[in-house]
């Protein structure tokens, strides 16, 4: 028997399935970690190019390792050592069949808003690779564009900050401080309010509180 936080997160995918199609992205829902990879996976053919951005639903999920161990040929940009390396990986990057990431926060009526750093996952999103896909937890969902980018700057950034070890004001404080500081990861704001390309963009919503 579906608990009552389950059957609303499911109502919920319904609705921001629908106005996912409405801006020309695919939605999905799975109703956990485990059916979210699978679903992820189905995408992957073998020989397929594969890179991903810096996610920890990704990892929470298990999708990561589950690409390692796949038959996919993988672009993975932290596996460049010199300036150039990175410059040539980024570059394949962008032709890539399939991109991995998630979102900072998505709203009620079907967009998603993303907060950026140095803006390479972002700058995937908005173009290059063939097919992206957003695997994100219901927790990412908020009323409205103002209260998506709050997300981020109060309750995404200040643990991503902490995560990646980085001296920001919010890293240390847990609160947002709409710092200038050398490490800020709050450079790029990017809201995706349709895909250009039908079908380019595509969401596999998860029934559960996943990353930050």
């Amino acid at each position: 028997m579906q608990s009552p936080k389950e059957i609303y997160y499911e109502n919920l995918a319904d609705s921001l399935i629908e106005q996912f199609s409405r801006r020309q992205i695919e939605g999905y829902y799975a109703k956990d970690k485990e059916e979210a990879k699978d679903i992820a996976c189905r995408f992957l053919t073998p020989g397929c190019t594969v890179a991903w951005g810096g996610s920890a639903t990704l990892s929470e999920i298990g999708l990561i390792d589950a690409i390692r161990s796949s038959d996919c040929v993988i672009y993975d940009r932290f596996a460049p050592e010199t300036p150039e390396e990175k410059r040539e990986m980024f570059g394949k990057i962008a032709t890539a069949d399939y991109y991995f990431m998630s979102s900072n926060a998505i709203t009620l009526d079907g967009q998603l808003v993303n907060i950026d750093g140095h803006g390479n996952r972002v700058a995937s999103l908005i173009h290059g690779p063939q097919n992206v896909i957003v695997i994100a937890g219901m927790n990412k969902v908020t009323a409205d564009i103002d209260n998506a980018i709050k997300r981020v700057h109060h309750f995404a950034a200040p643990p991503n900050a902490a995560r990646l070890n980085l001296k920001t004001p919010c890293a240390e404080t847990g609160k947002c401080h709409n710092c200038l500081s050398p490490d800020c990861i709050c450079d790029q704001i990017v809201i995706t309010r349709r895909s250009f390309i039908p079908g380019r963009i595509k969401v596999i919503l998860v029934g559960e509180s996943l990353g930050f």
